[in-house]
């Protein structure tokens, strides 16, 4: 049986690259599936090419309305979300020399603001044996020059992700973080990532599908016993 039957998901950012790669894993895995994006064209052809029932919200992850639009259209379908994926992020690289106040603002408010507050609007519909997961970075403990405010903004995920845990597993839910390595998406970093201690364990990229795989198994009943954990899908890179 497929690992998501029955279940519904909402994948925030869900319209290209890894979060693409999720929703469409989720839906041939027979979750009902809803994603998110901020342009109504990008979004739509996403959803109409995984197919499989797929539904498609325009909403921008950093607007709280257009996040509640999300989980209510979700709520009005099926009164209920069972896997949360909070991927919406943006990753522009900047050296402390070079760092500004809107750089720091956007990363904070599109990686860290959007997660707090769409979970905060979902937890409403979220019942005991439901997931959410967090896409993070293995950027999050590494010292990778240009991306301090990135990596920061990650790990205040990280952060969150262990407070949540504690808070939402005495009402049933999980919480997790998927960490990626570098990805080869079509809004890979400007600049390479390089950590500052380690080098990568694996002579290439991930792929967005495996990034995928590792989301499947953390909202599926496999991961039944597992919370509160970051999850590194990065070729060795934070390991090796």
């Amino acid at each position: 049986m497929a690992r998501m039957t029955k279940k519904v998901a909402l994948v925030a950012g869900g319209a290209r690259g890894i979060g693409y790669a999720i929703a469409q894993r989720l839906a041939v895995e027979g979750a009902a599936v809803f994603l998110t994006g901020r342009g109504s064209q990008e979004v739509e052809s996403a959803a109409e090419k995984i197919g499989q029932g797929a539904r498609s919200v325009v909403a921008d992850a950093s607007v709280p309305h257009d996040m509640a639009k999300a989980i209510a259209a979700v709520r009005d379908e099926h009164g209920r979300i069972d896997g949360l994926v909070l991927n919406a992020g943006i990753s522009e690289p900047a050296l402390l020399a070079e760092e500004t106040p809107e750089h720091f603002e956007s990363h904070f408010l599109v990686n860290v603001r959007s997660s707090v507050l769409t979970l905060q609007a979902a937890i409403g519909i979220m019942g005991s044996g439901s997931a959410v997961v967090l896409v993070g970075s293995a950027a999050d403990t590494a010292g990778v020059p240009s991306y301090g405010t990135y990596s920061a903004s990650k790990a205040a995920l990280r952060s969150y992700a262990h407070t949540w845990a504690a808070e939402l597993g005495p009402r049933g839910i999980r919480v997790n973080v998927v960490s990626p390595g570098p990805t080869d998406t079509a809004i890979s970093p400007q600049r390479p990532m390089r950590c500052a201690r380690r080098s990568s364990g694996a002579s290439r990229m991930g792929r967005p599908e495996e990034i995928a795989a590792a989301v499947l198994f953390l909202l599926s009943d496999e991961a039944s016993f597992i919370a509160g954990a970051e999850l590194y899908v990065d070729g060795g890179m934070q390991q090796v």
